[in-house]
């Protein structure tokens, strides 16, 4: 939680909702975004390739059970929505679900608690949550509708996708009405996707930082309550873009 904050609550509160930007324009990168989005993902996948280096068949126990909990859940998953064939859905769902489920995790940390560890001190600015920011979670849903894309023409072929996007819903004979339905639906797919984790994820981030504003004793009467209801939102988001992704695949190799 705060120790003393800037000089005004509008001041504290900008700072921490505003990136660590480097260059200027469509160049400008966000380094707190890319090196905690980065070090959190190094870190889970490294430890997820130790528990599947050391697993041991027969009932599994502590780390390995838990992390094989999260496998048949992302796995049951895929099974229960996705009706094509390609080994890479399972994996990118997984991939998802633990990548972003730890960078919302990082909203569970005090406000202050890495800015002061990096010696911050209101000059420099440090985000902890690389999901309040939109730039990457419009990165993950861009790079998700490359893939529905990539795969609309791989399964069904350009003359099928063509034929599709031409065709539903109201028949070839309405085929410009078709086309500008498809083109929303298609469009608000990455933005709902993008727009949604970032929505609820800044949405919680606020919450803690003006809970930080408030005198020490009240932090923790209401911060606590607050962090431990912020598990379920962190996990249901983490859950809905992995599930979202899984529909969006399975619609991409669907043959009509």
């Amino acid at each position: 939680m705060a120790v003393e904050a800037p000089q005004s609550a509008s001041q504290y509160i900008l700072h921490h909702l505003t990136n660590n930007a480097q260059g200027s324009g469509f160049w400008t990168v966000h380094i707190d975004t890319l090196a905690v989005s980065g070090l959190v993902g190094a870190l889970a996948f490294g430890l997820l390739y130790l528990v599947a280096r050391g697993a041991t068949s027969g009932v599994p126990a502590g780390l390995q059970n838990f992390v094989e909990m999260v496998v048949e859940l992302v796995d049951t998953s895929v099974k229960g929505v996705f009706h094509g064939h390609n080994p890479l859905v399972a994996p990118l769902a997984l991939t998802i679900f633990v990548w972003v489920f730890l960078m919302n995790a990082m909203d569970l940390l005090p406000v202050d608690l890495l800015p002061k560890l990096l010696g911050d001190q209101g000059v420099h600015y440090f985000k902890s949550v690389p999901t309040t920011d939109p730039n990457l979670t419009f990165a993950m849903s861009l790079s998700v509708f490359g893939l529905m894309i990539y795969y609309s023409f791989k399964v069904k072929g350009t003359r099928g996708y063509v034929h599709e996007v031409m065709s539903a819903p109201f028949g070839p004979k309405l085929a410009p009405v078709n086309v500008v339905f498809r083109i929303i639906e298609d469009a608000a797919k990455p933005l709902s996707l993008a727009l949604r984790l970032f929505g609820n994820m800044y949405a919680g981030e606020m919450v803690f930082i003006l809970i930080a504003l408030l005198p020490y004793p009240v932090q923790w009467l209401l911060g606590a309550p607050w962090a431990i209801f912020h598990i379920l939102i962190i996990t249901l988001q983490a859950y809905i873009f992995m599930m979202l992704t899984i529909v969006y695949l399975s619609m991409a190799h669907e043959s009509h």
